[in-house]
């Protein structure tokens, strides 16, 4: 499988910032987009921002991964599970749908959008998953274990060691720093598109494997 693809970072509701960096992807656009995850709460237009990618995915091939706030989304709406959902930004995406929406009156096409995203994704040498993998194990351990598919929505542990037996680089966003990361085996993403802290701010593709930096300033 090849590995040329285009990765891009949490988008976490900034619509106007993902139709800039969309444009600014058009010289990559004969190649597949994947998406880390994290395209709602906390900014102003996560309705806007699925409509988008509900669209677009008809113009270039597009892979989307389950971050963990759409995660939160699908406890909420299938186990009634909210709160956890409430503390972190779900409060923002409900008011994008409309006034007084609870989450059962999100339409079927959006949840059907949330559940088709995928877990993990891989080419030959690049392995991609919105927080990460359990440091610990390699990567085909991690595929067939329950509790690192946990991991691969929430996990921040391998960002504090030296060394991993995974297979492949793994691709990931979830943890924002004001630049991608770039360590051994480990290329991170989430650049902060949502936060207005400086150094933050910016949404980040990689066109791989040429690790190539694509960046938009955040217009939201």
């Amino acid at each position: 499988m090849s590995d040329k693809i285009i990765a891009i970072g949490d988008v976490h509701g900034c619509l106007q910032t993902l139709k800039a960096l969309w444009n600014k992807l058009e010289p990559y656009s004969d190649q597949p987009h994947l998406f880390i995850g994290d395209y709602i709460d906390r900014g102003p237009d996560s309705k806007g921002v699925i409509d988008f990618l509900m669209n677009v995915r008809n113009e270039r091939e597009c892979i989307f991964l389950r971050g963990n706030h759409e995660q939160m989304l699908l406890d909420a709406y299938e186990r009634g599970d909210a709160y956890n959902w409430m503390l972190n930004g779900g409060e923002s995406t409900l008011k994008s749908y409309g006034e007084d929406v609870i989450v059962k009156d999100i339409s079927t096409e959006h949840i059907q959008f949330y559940r088709d995203t995928q877990l993990f994704y891989e080419t030959e040498n690049f392995f991609f998953v919105h927080a990460g993998a359990p440091p610990h194990q390699s990567l085909e351990e991690s595929k067939q274990s329950t509790s690192a598919h946990d991991f691969f929505l929430w996990g921040r542990d391998h960002l504090n060691v030296f060394d991993t037996p995974w297979e492949k680089t793994v691709v990931f966003g979830h943890t924002p720093r004001p630049y991608p990361i770039r360590k051994k085996k480990m290329i991170g993403i989430d650049t902060g598109c949502v936060y207005n802290k400086i150094g933050y701010g910016k949404l980040t593709a990689v066109y791989l494997p040429d690790m190539k930096f694509i960046q938009q300033v955040s217009l939201d």
